[in-house]
């Protein structure tokens, strides 16, 4: 195939989720046939030793390796192999739903730059996030990059996020961690990207979580906060 014919590229990070990767990625592949839009799923590996890979590849999605282990580091692999215009973010434990795709794709193509779900202004299913995470991590996290660096999106963790190819590169994005979440959501205030955030419905997960919850809300707070001072040293 051409790579100019490709709109859409959905990409997902997958470490060992052999469980729900085959559901995420024929969600996705039918969703964008019935929309009648020419596009690829890319399936970042990030060293599954279950049968994730054959999985992926059983159907037909790119499947790129990425030995550094981390959410971001996936992330970053799967969008350097991905060839469309546009490209959409989820995870894939079947949590986010990948038949909602056109509702992220439009208003790219209507001059938006990034996309964010929100999954308080929509719907968290029952036993989809945990208490702890859901009314302490995530509205402090969200807190701290609002003052910290006069952001304005209230879910700044929401895992399902589109963005043109030409905004991806203007964030230049680096973090290998769970900490990726916040990079972007600053890197694109800063650069004065076109955001929009739009209501979603959060699933309970298939598979077991690789959250670690106290390790990843420090990983957000020590970025946030080395970010914050270092630049603001360089600036002085």
């Amino acid at each position: 195939m051409n790579t100019k014919e490709i709109e859409i590229s959905v990409v997902m990070p997958c470490l060992n989720e052999a469980e729900t990767l085959g559901i995420c990625i024929e969600k996705a592949q039918t969703t964008l046939d019935t929309l009648g839009i020419v596009g690829e799923v890319v399936i970042a590996d990030n060293g599954s030793t279950d049968n994730s890979v054959a999985i992926a590849e059983d159907f037909g999605a790119h499947v790129v390796h990425q030995q550094t282990r981390g959410y971001g580091a996936a992330y970053l692999a799967g969008f350097a192999a991905a060839q469309g215009q546009y490209i959409i973010m989820g995870d894939s434990d079947d949590t986010y739903d990948f038949t909602d795709l056109e509702r992220f794709i439009t208003p790219l193509q209507n001059g938006y730059d990034l996309v964010i779900g929100n999954r308080f202004k929509g719907e968290i299913l029952p036993g989809a996030m945990p208490w702890a995470r859901r009314y302490i991590g995530n509205p402090i996290l969200s807190g701290m990059l609002r003052v910290l660096f006069g952001t304005y999106i209230s879910d700044s963790h929401c895992g399902m996020r589109a963005f043109t190819a030409e905004a991806y590169k203007r964030m230049d994005l680096k973090t290998t961690g769970m900490e990726f979440a916040s990079e972007m959501v600053i890197k694109a205030v800063q650069s004065e990207l076109k955001i929009l955030e739009i209501p979603i419905t959060y699933h309970t997960r298939g598979g077991e979580s690789k959250l670690n919850a106290i390790r990843d809300a420090w990983r957000h707070i020590r970025f946030m906060l080395k970010y914050k001072f270092s630049n603001q040293t360089e600036h002085d």
